[in-house]
């Protein structure tokens, strides 16, 4: 199993943006230095009373220059609101500032209000999204000039001054269920993922075929299919539970914030009106403590406790790539870094050989 510090990069009270920017580079030093294999970000826009992190490419490279051995990248960009042939130039620069460190993550977007100021297509955003994929594909791998013909991007002998330095192209997320696009990335060898508002049991048969279609496709490498949650390592159960807890409630009540009329109620009828009663039901108990810690949606406890909630997580869900939301809430500094280093040393150790995806 592998592990990755997440960052929604969410707002803390009193704390300016750049002081809350330099926080996440101290985090992500000290995820390297313990051995997290990732650090990932969100790219999110016009919400400064949520996510601070408009720019998954500056957050890379920052995060590049304070960082040894961790792969970085975002998770992901909202492809539809990039100028396809700018991102495949930057994310080629990230990959040899990175010296190959470089993950490229991908994403449509689900949040409508981001699309209309960057005058994007939210309706096609499905296509825009496997279009640019298959761009870099092709950008990435060719040894000089290359056109390429699209139904949304259309490019006639260009050649980019920068390639990257993994080859044929850095390793592609896409986080999706949608079982169309999971054979799809399945069939081209890429990674995919969900976050906590899917119940695991819904998403797992989605997931085993993802790894039947990838065993069918005979790829040399192995599949990583990744999970989001909270995740809090404390001493004990009990101090973990009372430092931590309020603080994660105040930062998931953050997913019914975002966008004009947003709250829990709609999200609830947008999980009912797409026919996903189980998405629904959990996002309607989602900031009641007692159902997270029932259910096990939440990553919080002494190691050994944590260790045991990932790996029973994982077994449910068919996942062997955790995303670590480690900085949630007002969280203190000094709690915040002792459950880091609590992650790596003493909880990641223990998981290292569970790999339900074999």
């Amino acid at each position: 199993m592998e592990f990755a510090h997440f960052s929604h990069v969410w707002a803390i009270e009193g704390m300016s943006p750049g002081d809350r920017f330099e926080l996440l580079m101290r985090e992500i030093e000290l995820s390297d230095e313990v051995g997290f294999d990732y650090a990932f970000c969100v790219e999110h826009h016009f919400t400064r009373h949520e996510s601070l992190m408009s720019s998954p490419s500056l957050f890379t490279a920052a995060a590049i220059q304070r960082t040894k051995r961790i792969r970085i990248g975002p998770m992901g960009y909202v492809a539809p609101l990039h100028q396809p042939l700018r991102l495949v130039e930057e994310a080629a620069i990230l990959d040899q500032m990175s010296q190959g460190r470089f993950e490229l993550g991908v994403v449509p977007g689900i949040a409508p209000h981001f699309f209309g100021p960057f005058s994007a297509d939210f309706l096609n955003r499905r296509e825009l999204t496997r279009e640019l994929i298959e761009l870099i594909k092709v950008a990435h791998s060719a040894e000089g000039a290359f056109s390429f013909k699209g139904e949304h991007i259309q490019l006639e002998d260009v050649e980019i001054s920068t390639p990257p330095q993994q080859r044929p192209h850095p390793p592609i997320w896409w986080e999706t269920r949608d079982p169309e696009t999971l054979e799809y990335l399945a069939a081209e060898g890429f990674s995919a993922g969900y976050f906590v508002l899917m119940p695991r049991s819904d998403v797992a048969p989605r997931y085993r075929e993802f790894l039947e279609h990838w065993k069918a496709a005979g790829h040399a490498h192995k599949p990583r299919l990744a999970y989001w949650s909270i995740v809090y390592v404390d001493e004990t159960d009990e101090i973990a539970l009372a430092k931590a807890l309020p603080h994660a409630l105040e930062s998931l009540a953050l997913f019914f914030s975002v966008g004009k009329g947003a709250s829990q109620a709609n999200t609830v009828k947008l999980f009912e009106d797409r026919g996903e009663p189980g998405a629904a039901e959990l996002v309607k108990n989602l900031l009641d403590p007692d159902y997270l810690l029932e259910n096990n949606l939440v990553f919080i406890g002494s190691p050994e406790t944590v260790a045991q909630k990932i790996e029973a997580a994982a077994q449910e869900g068919v996942f062997n790539t955790l995303f670590c939301e480690l900085n949630f809430g007002r969280l203190p500094e000094a709690d915040l870094m002792r459950s880091i280093r609590l992650m790596g040393e003493e909880v990641i150790p223990k998981l290292r050989g569970v790999d339900v995806t074999e």
